[in-house]
């Protein structure tokens, strides 16, 4: 193939990787890895019910980090538990890994109670930073008609720019939002070598850990996305194959609430 200076096109990008690659290739890494969002939280059911009738206000005034899940949520979050606690001859998660905030950490103690109910061995549990939310700073809390109508530079900005360049005022892009799941991949393959993990954490971290895993390009990204959010207490699922690498075994779904 001759080199030029043009630069490669995403379907020529996406023909280059022939395999899954290894993140870290000096690491064993984990057996596998099963991603999962949060169960319904108060502000998934508030924007729910406010982007169905273009309202500019979700009634939420509290942080983002502090917000719960809702009843629906709580079954959800115990539901999963129930399942996987039905999965575990294929081996259940030796390590949890959770983002900080309320809704990741009432989802993650409701599955390990179902988990404990069942009288199943119990994940060792870690809390990482870097597993939170993005941040969306001054657009925070905001429907997208209050985005329209209060911000429409913003707006524009947004589509012109797309998800993985565009950074709010006061939040992060993300890109941003990649840099430290990347920084947290790095830490979790050193920390569970030959380990089974579950990560408990928010639609943004699943959707870039697919972006930074399964080396998604700009474009790839994006199509994901347009797919629809990752729902709540959905399952992604890596497993390492023979060469190492991690490899895409399932993406968002929901069997436990089949």
């Amino acid at each position: 193939m001759a080199l030029t200076d043009q630069a490669p096109t995403e379907r020529d990008a996406g023909a280059l990787r022939t395999a899954p690659r290894r993140l870290f290739p000096a690491l064993p890494g984990p057996l596998s890895l099963t991603a999962v969002r949060h169960g319904q939280s108060t502000a998934n059911a508030a924007f729910h019910e406010a982007e169905a009738v273009g309202a500019l206000d979700v009634g939420i005034s509290c942080r983002d980090a502090d917000l719960s899940l809702t009843s629906l949520g709580r079954e959800e979050a115990r539901a999963l538990g129930r399942w996987l606690a039905t999965r575990s001859g294929d081996g259940l998660p030796h390590s949890l890994w959770v983002s900080p905030y309320l809704r990741t950490q009432e989802t993650a103690a409701l599955v390990v109670e179902e988990l404990d109910r069942a009288g199943l061995p119990l994940p060792e549990l870690c809390t990482d930073e870097r597993l939170r939310d993005r941040e969306l700073g001054l657009l925070e809390m905001l429907t997208s008609a209050a985005i329209e109508l209060r911000h429409p530079e913003e707006a524009a900005r947004r589509r012109l720019l797309g998800e993985l360049r565009w950074r709010p005022p006061g939040g992060e892009s993300y890109s941003d939002v990649a840099l430290r799941v990347r920084s947290a991949l790095r830490d979790l393959y050193e920390a569970e070598p030959d380990r089974r993990v579950l990560v408990v954490a928010h639609d943004a971290v699943v959707m870039l850990l697919r972006h930074v895993i399964d080396d998604l390009q700009e474009g790839e990204l994006t199509d994901l996305a347009r797919g629809g959010a990752v729902a709540n207490t959905s399952v992604t699922r890596w497993v390492r194959d023979a060469k190492g690498a991690l490899t895409l075994d399932c993406w968002n779904i929901r069997p436990h609430l089949a």
